[in-house]
């Protein structure tokens, strides 16, 4: 009986923990290509941080989880050109504006949350089941019961190391 419930709370972690740490693989891929092109983005932190605000808000605004992603996208991109520009453009030191757009993002994005906190988000991003591959014990809970966007990483991630390598 406790291996049965040994196994249950695995499967339960693990099905949490997919759609946890996808927010940090997007993040780790997009500053993985930045990494590769020479550039050192500590900002990360305070871009994700912006994104996660603004698409909270933009979805709660909106009513739409899709219009909400959108918006995340376009703030921690406007972030991110803020970083190429002071960099690439100004030849700035990457540490310094690195670290300077982390303590930015997290300020900013604490100071203007403020009211947004305890808000129940207007909508959300349906889980999706894969006919066949859901049903598959324990796997299926844990991969193939999630939502758009997790599946998205599945095809990005390959991607990823394909254009890298």
């Amino acid at each position: 009986m406790t291996e049965l419930w040994s196994i249950a709370f695995l499967v339960s972690v693990l099905a949490a923990a997919v759609p946890a740490g996808t927010a940090l693989l997007y993040a780790a891929m997009g500053e993985t290509f930045a990494e590769r092109s020479g550039i050192l983005n500590l900002g990360v932190e305070g871009m994700m941080l912006m994104g996660a605000l603004s698409g909270f808000a933009i979805m709660n605004w909106s009513g739409n989880a899709y219009i909400g992603a959108g918006g995340a996208i376009l703030a921690g991109g406007l972030l991110a050109l803020i970083h190429a520009f002071l960099t690439i453009t100004l030849n700035a030191n990457q540490v310094v504006s690195g670290l300077a757009l982390t303590l930015f993002g997290t300020g900013l994005s604490a100071y203007l949350g403020r009211d947004l906190v305890g808000k129940r988000a207007a909508d959300r991003f349906s889980d999706l089941h894969i006919p066949l591959l859901a049903d598959i014990p324990h796997v299926g809970r844990i991969l193939f019961q999630q939502n758009v966007l997790i599946y998205a990483s599945y095809l990005f991630v390959p991607l990823c190391w394909w254009y890298v390598y």
